[in-house]
């Protein structure tokens, strides 16, 4: 196994890094940050500039790399959050990245796999790490709200790169199995033949 950590340099919104990073029959994409600011005009440019690089960035360098060096039968598990699904008021642009994430999953997926490569993602809720403040943590345990623990987060991304279909995005909760979550189809247009569906993509 190998291990690429933010913390010991290996800085993931960097494509040039990208290149030295072979092929797997596993690769979970994981590096994400936080800015810690709700208020948008008080966010730094610096600030946009590193949330960006890691939780964007990281996985678009990352999938493409990936898909130019593995093997058919290989899966990509990237990391998104409940933030990628749902609006959290407490980091606007952390949400921005995951619904990025959530959007770039399902689209990349059918070119994936038809190079025999699953891709899938899994959208944890708050989890025991340093992402969460201690703030957001007193508040949830003064709720009996229970943190999802780092170990649970992992058993989640290896189910998934088993059991995923491609394109799916798992949502994980304490206490639940994880679960595919379903997306509403969006309404199609009105034709004179009265006809509805899907563009033509």
């Amino acid at each position: 196994m190998t291990v690429l950590d933010a913390r010991d340099g290996f800085d993931v919104g960097d494509p040039a890094l990208w290149e030295s990073v072979g092929a797997a029959e596993l690769a979970f994409l994981n590096a994400g940050v936080t800015t810690g600011v709700s208020d948008l005009t008080a966010v730094s440019d610096t600030a946009y500039s590193r949330i960006r690089g890691a939780n964007l960035d990281g996985v678009v360098f990352g999938v493409r790399r990936l898909a130019r060096v593995m093997e058919p039968g290989g899966s990509i598990v990237v990391t998104a959050s409940l933030a990628g699904l749902a609006a959290m008021e407490r980091d606007p642009l952390y949400t921005l990245t995951k619904h990025a994430v959530v959007g770039f999953v399902r689209s990349v997926a059918p070119q994936l796999e038809a190079r025999g490569i699953r891709i899938s993602a899994i959208a944890p809720g708050f989890a025991d790490t340093p992402l969460v403040d201690g703030e957001t943590r007193a508040a949830m345990e003064a709720a009996g709200f229970p943190l999802l623990s780092a170990a649970e987060v992992a058993a989640a991304a290896v189910r998934a790169a088993r059991e995923a279909e491609p394109g799916a995005v798992w949502v994980v909760q304490p206490g639940r199995e994880p679960v595919p979550f379903r997306f509403p189809n969006v309404p199609g247009p009105r034709t004179p033949e009265g006809k509805a569906g899907p563009p033509p993509l």
